[in-house]
């Protein structure tokens, strides 16, 4: 687990630092609808861009202003500290109002300040609903990414070297599909922030050692005699959250998350890219199926029977839904959750939080105690 943790919890982890005394290139992005294998396949390490370390948000709220979410925040503010200097590139997607505003917010800081900004900055375009020609739309827009990576770093990104990387990319989802099985176990080998650091390692180091690490962690799962019992399961729904100390806080010494629904989490390597046909059609498919995600119209009863089924495989006995504040997407949507999963006999907890140096789990646990003690009461009621 170490260099698992490592990796998730230390910005420039030491797996970043040999790429990069290797004369590698690394280029960042903000959402899991980025596909990765575009750049593997351009010998690029792809970086998911996060917040951690952040201490204060002073340039943030200089270009964001007070009302909107504090974890692109937090990302500006590392950028305009100089913590994002190992970067050769970075892509924004619009998951969101206030990821969009990175875009303008980041090119206005990378004015007033030189060198904030990485030589190759990227919007790349995410349609808001999965259909044929919003398909088709996406298609181009990842053709439109690869050659524009191919013009700036002076690569040639061809169809065999995306098919090996899909190939490469794919074992991993196969492998982390089998340490989810773990995870969701009567009595799980591993715990929910260990669970996290694990999937997040996948966007912070390169492919290929991330899966040789994730092949010996899976075989030695099914070795390990060391069990987690005795614990309220629980499912961690909502905003992003790639801090694994919050899942502590949450687990606490009475839960154990056994199941998220998160784009740090499982949803990041659900769903395998096709090996057959156009490579890049094979990923527009892929990236843009995964529509979990709230920002995607006309979708929740698929997103509400996703989590019911991942509740009722993991037997879990409550499911936290947490968002970051002033996230009105999952604010509201987790809202119609509450009502639908509570409603079909599954408990919820709606949890309203900071990111980074806002957060406060003093409050939060208080909450999550309060929680998990209306689980022992139902169960002994039952």
């Amino acid at each position: 687990m170490k260099e698992f943790m490592e990796a998730a919890t230390v910005l420039n982890n030491r797996r970043v630092g040999e790429w990069k005394a290797q004369g590698g290139r690394v280029v960042g992005y903000t959402c899991s609808y980025v596909p990765d294998e575009l750049f593997h396949a351009a010998g690029i390490l792809p970086y998911r861009i996060r917040g951690i370390g952040a201490s204060e948000t002073t340039i943030g709220d200089t270009y964001f202003g007070p009302f909107i979410c504090s974890l692109p925040k937090c990302m500006l503010q590392l950028a305009g500290e100089g913590k994002f200097d190992f970067l050769d590139g970075a892509i924004i997607t619009p998951g969101c109002d206030s990821m969009r505003r990175l875009d303008e917010c980041w090119r206005k800081a990378g004015d007033d300040n030189p060198g904030v900004l990485p030589k190759f900055f990227f919007h790349f375009g995410v349609p808001h609903k999965y259909s044929d020609y919003t398909i088709a739309w996406f298609t181009v827009e990842i053709q439109r990414l690869k050659a524009a990576v191919e013009g700036h770093f002076g690569v040639v990104i061809t169809d065999e070297k995306l098919a090996a990387s899909i190939r490469l990319f794919n074992r991993g989802r196969d492998l982390l599909e089998a340490f989810d099985a773990f995870r969701t176990a009567e009595d799980p080998p591993i715990g929910g922030a260990d669970a996290l650091a694990v999937i997040m390692a996948g966007t912070t180091m390169p492919r290929e050692r991330y899966t040789e690490l994730l092949e010996g962690l899976v075989g030695g799962l099914g070795r390990s005699a060391s069990r987690i019992t005795g614990k309220a399961r629980l499912m961690l729904v909502g905003s992003a959250n790639d801090d694994v100390e919050l899942v502590c806080a949450i687990e606490g010494a009475s839960a154990i998350v056994v199941a998220d629904n998160l784009c740090f989490g499982s949803r990041f390597h659900a769903d395998r890219v096709s090996e057959d046909g156009d490579p890049i059609e094979a990923l527009a498919r892929r990236y843009l199926a995964k529509n979990e995600c709230p920002r995607v119209y006309g979708e929740y009863k698929a997103r509400l029977a996703t989590l019911r089924h991942k509740a009722e495989q993991a037997r879990v006995d409550g499911v936290v839904l947490q968002n970051i504040r002033f996230c009105d997407l999952h604010g509201s949507e987790n809202g119609l959750f509450e009502r639908d999963l509570e409603a079909a006999g599954i408990p919820c907890i709606r949890l309203e939080r900071e990111y980074g140096p806002l957060v406060e789990t003093g409050r939060m646990k208080m909450r999550i105690d309060a929680f998990i003690e209306r689980i022992r009461q139902r169960r002994k009621t039952a």
